[in-house]
């Protein structure tokens, strides 16, 4: 239920030839880098143009003049980079996404259509196809202890081996205006969570998350 293959539908990331190699996805932070400078050596320069040390921006992509960018970076066709973002590097963001006005990014991978609009932090995670992330919700990326990050699933403790990981969510997931996602987290596909949520460990795919201890399936739907 946690690894790349479940979680994500990975045509719609140039990230997939890299996740694909991956039991789970939280392994891919640390080629998150390397990753980054080998898609973009291969950028088509008619779609993409090359700015800076490192930071590939799609032509037709949408960019205020207020946003700081930073390498390596690789923004997608058909995105949209708002009024004070901040992109403080190893950043894959896909197709057709919004990085909203205030939002700071950092060493993640965010698949097609994923926004992330408005005062949203999300560091070390993955955030994948059409997921996103309501108003001043938030990744914590490091725990208060600043121990490694252990992710809790079905009454089991993994050990991931990393002091920085955030989230990881799903496809279609949507997580509600003030919520924070605790170092670990992870949200499978097509799910919901309520507002000013405080999630830890694994959410299941298909639910409604109300509060700890209150998430409830969801109906099955045809197009899912």
């Amino acid at each position: 239920m946690i690894t790349c293959k479940k979680l994500f539908d990975l045509t719609h990331t140039k990230a997939a030839f890299m996740l694909e190699t991956l039991q789970y996805p939280w392994e891919g932070l640390a080629k998150i880098h390397d990753t980054i400078l080998e898609i973009g050596k291969n950028l088509p320069e008619d779609l993409y143009e090359k700015r800076g040390d490192d930071i590939w921006i799609a032509k037709s992509a949408k960019i205020y003049e207020t946003a700081t960018i930073l390498g390596p970076t690789i923004i997608g066709e058909n995105t949209e980079v708002r009024p004070g973002a901040f992109i403080r590097g190893n950043a894959l963001v896909g197709d057709g996404a919004v990085v909203g006005n205030s939002t700071e990014l950092k060493n993640v991978i965010l698949f097609d259509g994923v926004q992330v609009p408005h005062y949203n932090y999300v560091g070390d995670s993955i955030l994948g196809y059409k997921s996103h992330m309501g108003a001043g919700s938030i990744t914590s990326n490091v725990k208060s202890d600043k121990k490694n990050v252990v992710v809790r699933f079905m009454g089991d403790k993994i050990e991931t081996g990393i002091k920085k990981m955030g989230a990881i969510l799903g496809d279609y997931v949507e997580v509600g205006c003030g919520t924070v996602l605790n170092p670990g987290s992870i949200v499978g596909a097509h799910t919901n969570i309520y507002p000013l949520s405080m999630i830890r460990g694994y959410v299941p795919a298909h639910s409604i998350y109300k509060k700890q201890g209150e998430v409830a399936r969801k109906l099955f739907e045809e197009n899912f």
